[in-house]
């Protein structure tokens, strides 16, 4: 098992390193990074909260000391409860990736499993996520299915 440790305001770099890679493959984008500078602060902000509503959880990379093999991330929110889930606590994966050298060996689960373990112990009792074609599987294999989702969003 991989050894999976909570992300600390030291690594937001690197977090954003690997958000870049989930982006790179999932969006026919431009690739820049440029968005990075300014999304640096508040990410090490929210890094440096142990007890928020946001956690994300790494895999220090093999050969490459302080650079990171992968991350899942995630955030809680509150929805009104409802008859089958009455606290409204439900859990949001948004950023689950590998550095490209290091697939295949299971960082990805390990990371995403810790995840799911962080919103249990704080009530969640839903997790959602939007998942690419490759990454369907391993979702699947967590317990995850496919719910329709009648999702309009507007930018502001």
């Amino acid at each position: 098992m991989s050894h999976v440790r909570r992300a600390l305001p030291e690594d937001a770099e690197e977090v954003l390193r690997l958000r870049q890679v989930m982006i790179d493959a999932l969006f026919a984008t431009d690739r820049s990074a440029a968005w990075h500078g300014e999304s640096l602060p508040t990410l090490r902000a929210r890094l440096g909260e142990g007890d928020g509503d946001f956690a994300a959880f790494v895999v220090d990379h093999p050969q490459r000391p302080g650079a990171l093999a992968s991350l899942a991330a995630g955030t809680i929110d509150y929805r009104i409860g409802g008859a089958g889930d009455p606290r409204g606590l439900v859990g949001f994966v948004f950023s689950v990736a590998t550095d490209p050298g290091t697939r295949r060996l299971g960082y990805a689960r390990a990371c995403t499993t810790t995840l799911l373990e962080w919103f249990r112990e704080r009530g969640a009792r839903r997790v959602q996520l939007t998942a690419s074609p490759e990454a369907e599987p391993l979702y699947a294999s967590l317990g995850f299915r496919p719910k329709p989702n009648p999702l309009l969003e507007l930018a502001l």
